[in-house]
């Protein structure tokens, strides 16, 4: 058998007795210095132990070993040992498991097990460890596996943590005394089962006499009544834990605690002044804020929020009070303008009253206090002042100019009354119609009026003031022009009246059209009294249908029909005038022909007494051939005072209609010879075709003939260009010019060879060398026009060859100097100092350069 024993309290007597008798039977013993029981299996194949064999089973055994253990030799936990061994050296002892080897060793001859390092009962409380006994030669079990637990027993090592910590608490002021703050809660590691090491106590160390805690709860509360935030708003607290239930050698630990008093409302709102006196300008816009005040309020928050009402005084229709929500101010502002001359001072008497009330305080009230302000008015420099702002006038349209129509007024506001002087704003009279009278406001007219072009009038007058013209004041004054009977009446629209040249006995024409508000269109058509079905196919044909008019209309054939005269009569057209005029009592117009055309047997006029007029036919067989177009001169006369008429044409076209009467075509007929056939027409025709592609084909020819090749003498060829393909020979041609005639112009020319070419056949002109003057003897004048005409007879005579890479200049210099020329081109050396051999280390380009002013003997360049 195997018995665990512990260090130095193994019970050896008592176990020896219950080991004896199976000593020889190969058991495992276990003595656990706790005194748990042991259990033996049997080894020897007796009956006895044939009984048990089959129920054995582990016992598990505790073994504690101190926490925090500060020894230098290993901790001894227990002994292993088994009844097989010997003591010969032959049994092996064997530990594994959690720790095994790294915290806990097993001496494998003799069984003692030693923990090698300090255990911590908070990071790991028990070990569970099996052990066994091996053949040291065969490594096979000698006695089956057992297991156990090393338990860490626990000491007073942790002080309390507030894991919470710190707090942040509140309290409302004015709380009665034991009213609850927080709870506060300390957790101490070690074992609560074992002893006091987890048993914690609360106490206040600082905080006192102002707040307590519960020791067992960690409950703080109140310990004074009606604390004060407006005193005192904040208090620190430090709240120790202590363990070992507060005894001494105890372990501790303390957090803070901050309590603040929330606000409540106990303070009412307070003015700091009794009386406010403040001062404003009698020209203070309306609404602009006149003063601010404010009273005072020891709470915060909504405790501290008041309104403001103005209780009475002289000003309370005058001025108005707002709370001002972001300061609590009372905001004074003015309801309506001020008037230094009417009233130059105000009373006003003012509460404020909190609007947050806590019942629970209205023992410290009242929540509300009043004051007084004086508001003083300054005078000010104020613009004159109308005596009617809008004024209305009316003026007749045939006023004569200066016709006076009113009169405006203004004053001066202040104390100086000073004297007032009128104008108009002319960007309200950009015509300039009237004037005013500077001095008395009266309004004339300036120029005629004409009520159809305006018929009101808005203008705007200044009243300046005469001792500071910066103090304008303005009235609005509105001149409505009367009417009067200045307009003749005219027609109302341009009337197209046609008439059917075939149109049967009973048959008329009649004017339709569809009408709105905006504009009229008007059509005509033929129609059969008896048939009224023709109506409905001359619609039909125009796609002139009308739905619903808002005039009176006329159902014809299933179709809405509201014809322009409103009856069916022998009417060509209906006319109506407008006026532009507008009587009181309305328009009324007078239709009748003119006096040559009264009697006419064609066409009659009746007046339909509703200010229209229809026009009908005497008779039929209008024939276009006859008379393609009648004009009828209609008087119109209008019922005013005097009254005016017109005389307006009305055209009437015959027209060739078709069966169902609509115009197909309308005015004269062409003439056409008669017994002319088709065919002689068509020859006819094909003759003036062929007239008219021999013209073309003559002008064409003409305009594409050849233009003479040699220009006439008379033509002006000053701005022709005659471009030739032909390129010079560059710097080194030293044929194409002579520049010893640029050079020296008084040199006499031959004239029988071009000087800017090389002929190759002589020229056909010779100047006579004898009569030739020199240019130097002639006026200026005369050398001029010399000179050109020498140029051009040489251009046009000399018909040898086109210039080469040349251009023909007639520019000349001119003489008659006393100093004479001063050019260097009549020069044949050179005089001057500059060295120009550097030329000739330029290249062949600058040779000719070179050799023009290189030479430094002073020869001729020309020579």
């Amino acid at each position: 058998m195997m018995g665990w024993c512990c260090s130095g309290i193994c019970r050896a007597l008592a176990l020896l007795a219950l080991l004896l008798p199976l000593q020889k039977r190969g058991c495992w013993g276990l003595n656990p210095s706790s005194g748990d029981m042991e259990k033996s299996p049997h080894s020897d194949p007796g009956p006895w132990e044939v009984l048990h064999r089959h129920r054995r089973s582990w016992v598990w055994n505790q073994f504690f070993v101190l926490e925090e253990f500060t020894g230098n030799e290993p901790l001894y936990v227990g002994k292993l040992h088994s009844d097989v061994d010997k003591g010969d050296g032959k049994v092996k002892y064997v530990l594994s498991g959690e720790g095994a080897t790294s915290i806990f060793t097993i001496d494998e001859n003799t069984g003692d097990i030693h923990a090698t390092k300090r255990l911590d009962r908070e990071a790991q409380a028990y070990y569970t460890l099996q052990a066994q006994a091996v053949d040291r030669l065969t490594n096979l079990p000698v006695e089956p596996r057992s297991e156990f637990v090393v338990k860490v027993q626990d000491i007073n090592d942790n002080e309390p943590k507030f894991l919470d910590g710190p707090y942040l608490a509140g309290v409302p002021e004015m709380s009665p005394l034991g009213t609850m703050v927080v709870q506060v809660a300390a957790t101490d590691a070690d074992d609560p089962t074992y002893g006091n090491s987890a048993r914690v106590v609360y106490s206040i160390i600082h905080g006192q006499p102002y707040f307590s805690v519960e020791p067992k709860t960690g409950v703080i509360r109140t310990a004074l009544p009606n604390m004060d935030r407006e005193t005192r708003d904040q208090y620190v607290l430090v709240i120790q834990a202590k363990d070992m239930v507060g005894q001494m050698g105890g372990l501790s630990g303390t957090t803070s605690v901050t309590v603040t008093l929330t606000d409540v409302n106990d303070n009412p709102p307070r003015f700091t002044h009794k009386n406010y006196q403040y001062t404003v300008l009698e020209s203070l816009p309306v609404q602009s804020v006149v003063a601010r005040i404010k009273a005072a309020d020891a709470d915060i928050g909504s405790n501290a929020e008041m309104d403001y009402r103005i209780m009475d005084g002289d000003g309370s229709g005058i001025f108005n009070i707002t709370t001002d929500e972001d300061t609590q101010d009372g905001i004074i502002s003015l309801l309506k303008p001020l008037d230094f001359e009417t009233k130059s001072s105000f009373s006003l008497r003012i509460e404020a009253t909190n609007r947050n009330i806590d019942s629970n305080f209205l023992s410290l009230g009242p929540f509300s206090d009043t004051t007084s302000v004086k508001v003083t008015v300054e005078d000010v420099n104020e613009p004159p002042v109308f005596s009617t702002p809008l004024s209305k006038m009316v003026v007749s349209e045939d006023a004569k100019v200066g016709t006076s129509i009113g009169r405006v007024s203004a004053h001066d506001p202040d104390n100086s009354n000073s004297g007032i002087r009128y104008s108009i704003d002319r960007n309200t009279d950009l015509e300039r119609f009237f004037n005013v009278d500077a001095l008395s406001g009266v309004i004339s007219t300036a120029k005629p009026l004409d009520r159809e072009a305006n018929s009101v009038h808005n203008l705007t007058i200044f009243g300046i003031e005469s001792q500071d013209p910066t103090q304008i004041g303005k009235g609005i004054t509105l001149i409505t022009v009367l009417d009067i009977n200045d307009n003749a009446p005219v027609f109302a629209i341009d009337y197209e009246t046609l008439l059917c040249e075939n149109a049967m006995p009973g048959q008329h024409l009649i004017n339709y059209g569809t009408e709105d508000y905006d504009n009229t269109e008007t059509k005509s058509f033929a129609y059969n009294q008896t048939n009224p079905q023709d109506i409905a196919t001359a619609i039909a044909h125009d796609s002139i249908i009308s739905r619903k008019s808002h005039r009176s209309e006329q159902l014809v054939g299933g179709y809405s029909l509201h014809p322009l005269a409103g009856s069916v009569f022998p009417v060509i057209q209906t006319i109506s005038a407008v006026d532009k005029d507008e009587p009181v009592s309305g328009h009324r117009f007078y239709f009748a022909l003119a006096a040559p055309v009264a009697g006419n047997l064609n066409f009659t006029l009746r007046d339909n007494k509703d200010n229209t007029a229809s026009i009908l036919t005497k008779r039929g067989g209008f024939r276009r051939r006859e008379q393609p177009v009648y004009r009828l001169p209609v008087l119109i006369v209008d019922s005013g005072s005097p009254a005016l008429s017109s005389t307006n044409t009305l055209s009437v076209r015959v027209c060739d209609c078709d069966s169902d009467g609509v115009a197909l075509s309308c005015g004269a007929v062409a003439y056409t010879a008669t017994g002319l056939s088709t065919g002689a027409l068509l020859a006819i025709l094909g003759c003036i075709i062929t007239l008219l592609v021999m013209v073309l084909l003559i002008v064409t020819m003409r305009r594409r003939k050849k233009e003479p090749l040699i220009l006439e003498e008379e033509r002006d060829i000053r701005e022709n260009i005659v471009r030739y393909d032909d390129e010079g020979g560059g710097e080194e041609d030293t044929e194409a010019f002579d520049m010893v005639t640029l050079r020296n112009l008084n040199v006499i020319r031959d004239p029988s060879v071009r000087r800017d070419v090389t002929p190759d056949t002589p020229t056909f002109f010779h100047y006579p060398s004898a009569t030739r003057p020199s240019y130097k003897s002639l006026p200026d004048n005369v050398v001029f026009r010399e000179f050109i005409w020498e140029r051009l007879k040489d251009a046009d005579v000399d018909p040898s060859a086109p210039p080469y890479d040349s251009l023909q200049t007639y520019a000349f210099e001119g003489s008659g100097s006393v100093a004479e020329s001063l050019s260097s081109l009549e020069s044949l050396s050179t005089d001057s100092d500059q060295n120009y051999d550097y030329l000739s280390n330029w290249g062949p380009r600058f040779k000719k350069l070179a050799d023009l002013y290189g030479n430094s003997d002073g020869t001729s360049v020309f020579s």
